[in-house]
């Protein structure tokens, strides 16, 4: 084969551009959760790069790429030209230049899960995912479509993955977040879901110019060879590209805002992100304007869709993944046998006089890929689920990933959202003062603090019990500390053990009047006590004077509701 220089360099540029939305990936979803499991995600995003694409290369080069059967390719060893052939490579490009492109790729589909099944995931069943995704799920769906498949032979089209990549990634989150159940304090106890706000949409933001930056190189260089026209056709693609994303963002935003009466940002960002994955399938076979269209319903779908899969389902994916990926995916994927231009597909769209053939096969290929997937991702899960496990425990959750799967400690707090709060306190019964006997009530002359240090996830059970005893009031602040242990628990960071280690806590502060101080500390300490390192300290102080800013009443008025 004549190698051709243009197209080479061409597909090395867009492989660069592809591998760098794996940040893009991290940024964004690192954003959108809480600053507690801001490494851990971005762990997952490097470590299922680099498992993918050494099991891509043993492996999932050969299912996918290695012959020409209707639904398997062959492994006949790991990916090399002598092995293979170039059977599979487009005019002018070397083989190696081909499977690093690929490569990107198929690290893409395994990077958009992390998102989904942010917070309470292991990161020892992570990786087995991250492994089994690259190795086999992906190569085998991939196959059907880019290795001439069966898919591929009855006239699929999707120029860079709307459904090979995206809806795949999609229909694997949805699994993964569906078996996983939700982040603790996600939903009420009546199962209204309640808001969890990432730590830094700025860095969400970031993260979407980043995808935004990368996704031309994604389109764009999956037109191939660079020659003749193609080359104006490349021009075209990027286009549709930027503006289907646009357009995807304009809507989410208005419709959120139309909805939620403020401009939302990430909806705002999702509808970036589905405008960007729905034109992925069709971006060489449809018009500009046409592209607009896509991007516009994209916007629509991910508002829905996030709000159905939130809502309705009852599934919690902390970044949107399933709607953008994976609703995105199938529209983008239906988009073409509605809009193709015929210069690619076997017919034209069907809105454009072609006829339903093309539509019907489009559909068909996205549904059936996104039930395999699901299926064998769930059947996945479920086997780490029964073995080693696929969910942290409840205070390892609660103490945050950073510190309960990787040892590392934040040196920042994050403002506390409805962080294990289950159900919030409404409807607070009056204090009768006559409940308690004289002995008490004469401990009650004196106005005391009580501020408690305590584990993140005994906040939920010390609010309900503060409350059952008539505590009527607090105030909660995020933390960060040590105690006489240092924070050391065999901890290490770079291989070295830390002497300090700053662990994630909550202090709770109560002032009380009416109600015993003793009654205080001791339910406090019935909720807290687990008898390990770590339970977390009572701290009793006299307080001189209270003044209620509104009303200038002072002493224990001030903290007597008046209408008692």
């Amino acid at each position: 084969m004549e190698y051709s220089a243009v197209s080479t360099i061409w597909i090395m540029v867009g492989t660069v551009l592809i591998f760098f939305m794996q940040a893009g990936f991290a940024m964004l979803e690192t954003g959108m959760t809480r600053v507690k499991n801001a490494g851990n995600i971005a762990m997952k995003n490097l470590v299922d790069y680099c498992i993918g694409s050494v099991t891509f290369w043993l492996i999932g080069f050969g299912i996918m790429y290695g012959g020409d059967g209707a639904v398997l390719g062959k492994i006949k060893g790991v990916a090399m030209e002598s092995v293979y052939g170039g059977g599979m490579l487009p005019d002018g490009i070397p083989f190696w230049a081909f499977l690093i492109f690929q490569t990107v790729f198929a690290a893409t589909a395994a990077t958009i899960v992390s998102g989904a099944m942010a917070a309470r995931t292991k990161f020892a069943a992570y990786c087995i995912y991250s492994l089994m995704i690259s190795l086999v799920i992906y190569p085998i769906s991939g196959h059907w479509i880019w290795g001439d498949g069966w898919l591929a032979q009855l006239g699929f089209h999707d120029l860079a993955g709307s459904t090979v990549v995206h809806m795949v990634g999609g229909a694997a989150a949805f699994a993964g977040a569906w078996m996983l159940g939700p982040r603790i304090g996600k939903y009420s106890r009546s199962g209204k879901s309640k808001k969890i706000p990432g730590h830094s949409m700025p860095l969400s933001v970031l993260g979407i110019f980043i995808l935004w930056f990368g996704w031309f190189g994604f389109n764009g260089s999956s037109v191939l060879p660079l020659t003749g026209d193609t080359v104006s056709l490349v021009g075209k693609v990027f286009c549709n590209t930027n503006l289907s994303a646009a357009a995807g963002a304009v809507t989410a935003m208005c419709i959120s805002w139309a909805w939620k009466k403020k401009p939302d940002i990430a909806m705002t960002l999702n509808g970036a992100l589905a405008g960007l994955v729905s034109i992925t399938a069709g971006a060489d076979v449809i018009s500009t304007p046409l592209a607009v269209l896509v991007g516009i319903v994209s916007g629509a779908i991910v508002v829905g869709g996030m709000h159905f899969i939130e809502n309705v389902v009852k599934i919690d994916d902390p970044v949107g993944a399933i709607a953008a990926h994976g609703f995105g995916g199938l529209w983008g994927t239906v988009a073409v046998g509605l809009f193709s231009d015929g210069t690619a597909t076997k017919t034209k769209g069907l809105l454009l006089g072609g006829g339903g053939y093309q539509c019907g096969i489009q559909i068909l290929g996205g549904i059936v890929v996104f039930l395999y997937v699901f299926a064998a991702s769930a059947l996945l899960f479920k086997i780490v689920q029964k073995t080693i496990g696929l969910r942290v425990s409840a205070e390892d959750e609660m103490d945050g990933l950073d510190i309960s799967e990787h040892g590392f400690s934040n040196t920042y707090t994050e403002v506390l959202s409805s962080d294990g709060i289950s159900a919030p306190m409404m409807n607070v019964p009056k204090i009768d003062g006559k409940a308690f006997d004289s002995t008490e009530n004469a401990e009650n002359l004196n106005i005391s603090k009580v501020v408690i240090i305590a584990r993140k996830n005994k906040l939920d059970a010390l609010l309900h019990a503060m409350n059952d005893i008539n505590v009527t009031g607090v105030t909660i602040t995020d933390v960060t500390g040590y105690g006489i242990q240092k924070g050391n628990n065999d901890k290490y960071y770079r291989s070295s053990d830390a002497d300090l280690n700053l662990l994630p806590k909550v202090k709770v502060e109560v002032i009380v009047s009416t109600v015993p101080v003793s009654r205080v500390v001791e339910t406090a300490e019935k909720v807290l006590y687990s008898g390990n390192y770590g339970d977390g300290k009572i701290f009793v102080y006299d307080v001189k004077n209270v003044v209620k800013v509104r009303t200038g009443e002072v002493g224990r008025e001030a903290l007597i509701d008046e209408s008692k």
